[in-house]
């Protein structure tokens, strides 16, 4: 095999089998830990330096936008002025691989007189840092995915995991919702998917609406009027079937000369997919992919047409 693909190939088995190994390693602590952050009353700050810290960074990030409010700070800039940002009420994770590095061991003492709860991440459970927390997640590795096992590569992944298995058993216990992650994400994609409703993005004005007794000629002119591929059945404004334009490709293979002459109720679908106005739109997404249709007709309460929502509609969104 060439070389370059096996050296891959064995630094992914090796990183595998770290965070593998982080399964054997999970105590009491970690379900401890959890409990503290979800009664914890202040916000969760991470602190860490080197690689740890930038593993750090995407903790605090992953925490802050699922329901924990965390955010990282620098050892090196907390003990000259940083840990004025630390109250009492907040939680710190500290991570260091060794446990043992300096900028991190420096902040216990200010810890211990603010009274705060630390969680420790580190690989050496009889580490300085492991012994001052209150809690202990265990990162060991036996040994890095560097050929030379000094440059951080298996440890961080395994930081990295234990992070987001924090994260999750967080998400888990405050039944967190993907409505919830939306709020925290308004200004992406994912974010306007969740957040916006079928009302909004719906058409209202020049429906196709047409009544049972109408000939299919006269359907075929609102179809194409509307641009929308479908038209509403409607009966005293409320929806009682849908005629699409398949339905009329396949009436008229099947009646031929007396077309024109058949009405609406003759082969419409009495029992159409409709979704209310204030469904999110990812809620219309799922009907059309799992129903194979490109519009939903969407109804009041009362099924009321109020609007008809296009697959083109909801896919820009994405």
């Amino acid at each position: 095999m060439n070389p370059i693909r096996q050296s891959a190939i064995d630094t992914i088995n090796a990183e595998a089998a770290a965070v593998q190994h982080l399964v054997e390693q999970l105590t009491d602590d970690f379900e401890k830990a959890v409990q503290a952050i979800l009664a914890c009353k202040g916000k969760v700050i991470v602190t860490g330096m080197g690689k740890s810290g930038l593993i750090g960074k995407k903790i605090a990030a992953t925490l802050a936008s699922t329901g924990t409010p965390a955010f990282f700070m620098h050892p090196g800039e907390a003990y000259h002025g940083d840990l004025g940002m630390i109250e009492s009420k907040d939680i710190v994770l500290a991570i260091a691989n060794s446990g043992q590095t300096d900028e991190v061991l420096k902040l216990i003492p200010f810890l211990q007189y603010n009274k705060n709860v630390v969680i420790a991440m580190t690989g050496n459970p009889e580490s300085t840092l492991a012994k001052h927390a209150h809690y202990h997640l265990n990162i060991g590795v036996e040994r890095e995915a560097c050929p030379l096992d000094l440059a951080p590569t298996s440890s961080t992944t395994a930081t990295l995991v234990m992070g987001d298995a924090l994260a999750i058993a967080l998400i888990n216990e405050r039944h967190f919702k993907a409505e919830d992650y939306a709020v925290f994400h308004p200004g992406g994609s994912l974010g306007r998917r969740l957040l916006t409703k079928v009302q909004d993005v719906m058409r209202k004005d020049n429906l196709p609406c047409v009544s049972k007794e109408m000939t299919l000629g006269n359907v075929i002119i609102a179809i194409s009027d509307a641009r929308l591929g479908i038209a509403a059945i409607v009966e005293d404004g409320k929806l009682i079937g849908v005629i699409t334009d398949g339905d009329v490709r396949r009436a008229m293979t099947k009646y031929k000369e007396n077309f024109f002459n058949i009405q609406a109720q003759e082969i419409m679908t009495r029992t159409p997919k409709t979704i209310l106005p204030t469904e999110r739109i990812v809620v219309a997404e799922e009907m059309m992919r799992k129903n194979k249709i490109h519009s939903i007709i969407v109804v009041d309460e009362e099924n009321h047409v109020v609007g008809i929502v296009e697959f083109f509609n909801v896919s820009i969104m994405g």
